[in-house]
């Protein structure tokens, strides 16, 4: 009850601030209404078109990928709602390397208009290392799987997956290292027996982590692992 009660006293403050404080584009400067981005800048975020189902790579028609029916990662299904580019990526940079928590909101909300995918029984947001995570103050995935949870009325697992290994950031090295570099960094402290899970990510570059966690999740029992990632970078070249 005092819970339902101070969300609701939240919202309201947040609907009087919107009336009565001009808002700025997040992107441009521009006078935004109630919105983190105006209309131009909503329009310029680019879209990700036609996807492989299972990795979210661009693909002419949609279809299953190459590189997914010859080597099938260990997750099962990937949606993203944009392509990884300007100005989506001074969004996710502000989010996570200048603290601005509203960015995790906003991608929350698009996210959640889709609802979720059939079947899921628990959310879990990408886990971060302990040290990266004192480092950071926060978890990105966290911030943004919160409020979904609560949209949708899911659980949020939270403490069950830890990630182990302090690896170099995927960003720091080739793609072609990527891979290698996330090997036996997540353990599970339960068991997910026969359950399907969707983890909660910002980006997915090459799919390495993302991979990596669902590997690990199958092995303590998940029967389905899908991803739901704000972008989905495009490979190289």
């Amino acid at each position: 009850m005092l819970s339902n009660a101070l969300d609701a006293l939240h919202r309201t403050f947040r609907s009087t601030v919107d009336l009565l404080v001009p808002h700025e584009c997040f992107v441009c400067g521009r006078e935004s209404a109630c919105a983190l981005v105006c209309e131009v800048c909503e329009r310029d975020l680019p879209p990700l078109g036609p996807a492989c189902p299972v990795c979210a790579v661009p693909t002419a028609d949609g279809a299953c990928c190459g590189e997914c029916l010859r080597s099938p990662p260990a997750f099962d299904a990937t949606r993203a709602l944009f392509s990884y580019g300007f100005p989506l990526d001074r969004m996710v940079k502000a989010l996570k390397y200048r603290y601005r928590l509203a960015v995790a909101h906003d991608f929350a909300e698009r996210l959640a208009r889709s609802g979720p995918p059939a079947g899921i029984d628990v959310l879990l947001p990408m886990p971060l290392h302990v040290q990266r995570l004192s480092e950071r103050g926060f978890n990105q995935a966290v911030e943004i799987a919160r409020p979904l949870a609560r949209a949708w009325g899911l659980p949020l697992e939270l403490a069950r997956v830890v990630r182990e290994v302090a690896a170099p950031p995927q960003a720091s090295l080739p793609w072609t290292q990527r891979k290698t570099n996330m090997r036996g960094v997540f353990r599970c402290r339960g068991r997910f027996d026969g359950a399907t899970v969707l983890v909660i990510d910002d980006v997915m570059t090459t799919g390495a982590t993302l991979d990596e966690l669902a590997g690990t999740l199958k092995r303590y029992g998940a029967c389905r692992v899908e991803n739901l990632v704000v972008a989905r970078t495009p490979p190289p070249g």
